[in-house]
């Protein structure tokens, strides 16, 4: 590590600071030594073949996933220490504070749009219903949304769902937003809408971790690009740094293949 990265990872004005993270799943070593931090209005941006550990990262950032070492921190005086038995209560401190969309929505099939944007912030949160609503008819009419808050998932279209998806992250006005592969699953002609609401989120100031395979998005949006293989991160920078003249021959075989898909 050079001496600007672990002068980057001590920052003190970083919103979150990951040191560390190890996770295997039985022989399988996911994870082998994660370092990053991310300040207050960034956008942090993971990109690397499938399997790399990208997601990983994301679910061992909020406690989905449960690392084997390393220590997350974050504002407030949270501090998860993995490689001793982490408090249920720092793990749930850390979920407050942060809010993930999923490459599927996972919304809730059971309940309309309204119901599943509202059940995190009146049910976690404590908010009252009211208040919930109004929030969530406003994000919505944001989205380009407000007519289907009555509607069930079953009736959007799969960009239609992502969206609702953001919202209702936006909606536990979370701290920090992350984002895995929300593109993935979508028809190519649905990128777009999903994409273009997330810039604005990015421009807004909202400070985002990323998992994306849209180069066109990270090259735009991203303050720095992290690439993965093989559980390690094997090149950090600008997009200028990584889409124009990486060094290491990772990336660049990475990128070659990825950006001259008929070569």
């Amino acid at each position: 590590m050079s001496p600007t990265d672990s002068a980057r990872q001590a920052d003190a004005d970083a919103l979150l600071t990951v040191t560390g993270l190890h996770k295997a799943f039985g022989a399988n070593e996911v994870l082998r030594g994660i370092d990053l931090s991310v300040r207050r209005g960034e956008v942090l941006v993971l990109i690397g073949p499938s399997g790399s550990g990208k997601t990983t990262v994301l679910r061992s950032i909020n406690g989905l996933e449960i690392p084997d070492a390393g220590i997350v921190t974050a504002p407030d005086g949270i501090r998860i220490d993995y490689s001793a038995k982490p408090a249920k209560k720092d793990i749930l401190a850390m979920r407050d504070r942060t809010a993930m969309v999923f490459q599927h929505n996972n919304l809730f099939p059971h309940m309309t749009v309204l119901e599943n944007i509202i059940e995190g912030p009146v049910q976690v949160k404590g908010v009252s219903k009211a208040v919930a609503t109004a929030e969530a008819v406003a994000l919505l009419d944001r989205v380009g949304l407000a007519e289907k808050r009555d509607v069930y998932p079953f009736q959007l279209s799969g960009g239609q769902a992502q969206r609702v998806g953001i919202v209702r992250a936006l909606a536990l006005k979370p701290q920090l937003l992350l984002f895995d592969e929300p593109t993935s699953a979508l028809d190519p002609e649905l990128v777009g809408e999903v994409l273009a609401v997330m810039k604005e989120l990015a421009d807004e100031g909202w400070t985002m971790v990323v998992v994306t395979h849209e180069i066109s998005f990270a090259r735009g949006v991203a303050d720095e690009i992290l690439f993965m293989d093989g559980g390690v991160i094997v090149e950090r920078g600008t997009p200028k740094e990584i889409f124009t003249a990486p060094k290491q021959e990772r990336t660049k075989q990475f990128l070659h293949r990825i950006l001259s898909p008929l070569d």
